[in-house]
């Protein structure tokens, strides 16, 4: 091949390979920004930081997210908000009893999030809410309601249909949540320096909660 050919043929093969990694850099950002905020928390993570773990310019890092604010945004829509969109998609054909409905979300929930690095998220608030409360709040409409209203449609679900009793849904919602949120700030806090015989089993600790949660439930038959 004469050379000019040549020399004309290597921006069409290297082009792809350049533009491939300037998609993916969002995703490497994102990553990194995870890494850094679920170990040193919001306030202690500095931009750089997270340019410097996905190998790209601070200038980079703004192209893409104009601000340290912007990024967490877009970590926890990528992380957290994404996990319940997914769960009311899946549950939405789910055609079981309500109680298994109830157990399957739980046990999705952690599969898709308690398990994850991600899940540190939820200390993160919870320590820093009242330094960030814009955050605080975004992570409120953004999490926090959807994620109670699929837990809400749930329960409704099953008083509709007769399978449980008719009880006080908000506070209900609660009492389902509370001991997933404690599972994941036990992960990230204490877990780490606990000895082996203090340890939480995940999958049994959820088991158990289905269990009492879906007997309380219930509706007794009526004889």
């Amino acid at each position: 091949m004469p050379l000019s050919k040549l020399i004309n043929a290597i921006p069409a093969c290297a082009a792809p390979r350049r533009e491939r990694r300037k998609e993916a850099r969002p995703g490497e950002l994102l990553e990194a920004a995870l890494d850094l905020f679920v170990e040193k928390g919001y306030a202690a993570t500095r931009a750089e930081e997270v340019a410097v773990r996905a190998g790209v310019s601070k200038g980079t890092l703004f192209l893409y997210f104009p601000s340290k604010e912007e990024l967490f945004k877009a970590v926890v829509r990528e992380n957290l908000a994404r996990t319940v969109t997914e769960g009311a998609s899946e549950l939405a054909s789910f055609a079981g009893p309500t109680g298994e409905m109830l157990t399957h979300l739980m046990q999705q929930w952690w599969a898709r999030y308690g398990a994850t690095k991600a899940s540190g998220i939820s200390k993160l608030i919870i320590s820093e809410a009242s330094n960030f409360p814009e955050l605080a709040r975004f992570y409120h409409d953004e999490v926090v309601t959807p994620g109670t209203e699929l837990v809400r449609r749930v329960l409704q679900r099953g008083i509709d249909r007769g399978e449980f009793r008719d009880v006080d849904l908000h506070y209900t919602i609660h009492a389902v949540m509370a001991p997933l949120i404690f599972l994941v700030m036990w992960k990230h806090s204490l877990a780490p320096c606990c000895g082996a015989g203090n340890t939480i089993d995940p999958e049994k600790f959820i088991a158990q909660h289905a269990d009492l949660m879906v007997r309380g439930l219930l509706k007794e038959k009526q004889p």
